[in-house]
Parts: C-alpha cells; sequence; structure tokens
C-alpha cells in the first residue's frame, strides 16, 4: 500500500481518544488518530510523526496520524489498515490460501460482521483481522488495553469452527521489529484465555509483521505464535 505524500512533524500530545495535537515547522496542528489503542509507548512528546493530508471536506481536522517513530522503528498507527493489507497480501499470494477461491469483506453471519470470508471449493473460512503497534522485546502484543469487543469476535470464530467451517484469528503487526507475536495477558487475561480457548477448538492464529516506510507498507512475512505468557 502506497501512502502517497506524508508531511513529517512532531508529536506534542493526546488530547482524546481519536485526536492528538502535533508540531509542524514550528506550528501546532490538530490530527486524527485511527485508533482507540492507548499506544503510551509511542505517543510520546518529541517523537517523530509523518502524517496524511486529510482529503474529505468539512473534517476538523487536516491531517491523519500514520506513523510513529519509536526507537528508529517506523510503526504505522492506523488501526483502519490492517484489513487493507490483508487484502492485498491475500491477493498477491502472501497470506493463507487454499487455492482458487474469492475474498469477502464485512460479511454478516446472523448478528454478526466479520472481517473476511474465503470460499474455496472445499471450505470456507471466516476471517478477524487486528491491529498489532506494541512491541516489547521483539514480542509484539495485542491487545494494549481491554477489549472486550475482540473476545466477542473470537467466540463468534470459535462458533463457527464448531459449525463445522474454518475461522482464522489474524494479527497483523504495523512494524518490522516482532520476532513472534503473542496476547498480552497484562494488558487483558479475558482475551489472552479466550485466545487460547479459541484456538484450543480449532480457530487457527496467524500473525505477520509489516514492512514499514514513510511511502508504503505491506505484510511481510508470518511471525510465530506462542500463546503462553512471553515472561514464561
Amino acid at each position: 500500500m502506497q501512502y502517497g505524500q506524508l508531511v513529517a512533524g512532531t508529536f506534542v500530545r493526546r488530547d482524546n481518544r481519536f485526536r492528538a495535537t502535533v508540531r509542524i515547522d514550528g506550528r501546532q496542528h490538530a490530527v486524527h488518530v485511527s485508533s482507540s489503542g492507548r499506544m503510551w509507548e509511542l505517543l510520546i512528546e518529541g517523537a517523530p510523526v509523518w502524517l496524511r493530508p486529510a482529503s474529505a471536506p468539512g473534517r476538523k481536522t487536516a491531517y491523519d496520524l500514520a506513523l510513529v517513530e519509536s526507537a528508529g522503528v517506523l510503526v504505522s498507527v492506523d488501526a483502519r489498515l490492517p484489513n487493507h493489507l490483508y487484502r492485498e497480501a491475500w491477493e498477491s499470494g502472501a497470506v493463507w490460501r487454499a487455492g482458487a477461491g474469492s475474498l469477502e469483506q464485512e460479511v454478516r453471519r446472523g448478528a454478526s460482521r466479520l472481517d473476511f470470508r474465503v470460499t474455496t471449493p472445499n471450505a470456507r473460512r471466516w476471517i478477524e483481522v487486528k491491529s498489532v503497534t506494541l512491541v516489547e522485546k521483539g514480542v509484539a502484543l495485542f491487545p494494549d488495553a481491554p477489549t472486550s469487543r475482540g473476545a466477542k469476535h473470537l467466540g463468534e470464530l470459535q462458533h463457527l469452527v464448531a459449525g463445522g467451517e474454518e475461522g482464522a484469528a489474524v494479527f497483523v503487526v504495523q512494524r518490522s521489529d516482532a520476532c513472534r507475536f503473542a496476547p498480552h495477558r497484562e494488558a487483558d487475561p479475558t482475551f489472552a484465555e479466550a485466545l487460547v480457548a479459541a484456538s484450543q477448538a480449532g480457530v487457527m492464529v496467524e500473525a505477520y509483521a509489516c514492512d514499514v516506510s514513510t511511502t508504503s507498507i505491506a505484510i511481510s512475512h508470518a511471525l510465530p505464535v506462542e500463546m503462553g505468557s512471553p515472561a514464561s
């Protein structure tokens, strides 16, 4: 995925869940933060950032926060991107693809809506994609804050698998410095246990790192998944 022309700036503060202040050429600007994650380790005063100019008319903020540099590593902080990245990777064959098939996005299943459904001649796989930005000592961790919605999605996938279909929870790590993935038990033990239970019930758990630059981002390779605590 190509970013287009990004604008460099410096992070000042996070004003609320979806809004922050940055400095561009000595002037402060309000920007949109497209993620509800805490990202305390990334959104610190003085951090270099890159911004995407907003194209929609009538916006209260002129930019979207796209990238943050942390200890020399570029991190994409737009939680809307992983679904686009997964679709691109699936179309190119860079992620799971069991033969010829079709990929549908935002598919309703009863009262729920899941990110993707892949239909092949032999199976249907339902896929839920999550955005990961937190990496500690080489371990990508999700979530960075409690997420009841995330646990609900895992339950839906587990139910589908019990009914004879396939399910997968996919974690897209929007940075390049992760060596493996694990559920973040300290942030949300309920989600961690739900992920373990889903895996044991047959839900596939996959994680992918990304190549990130100031011009583009793309899924690069799969990461090993560890269900135990990273400290164990």
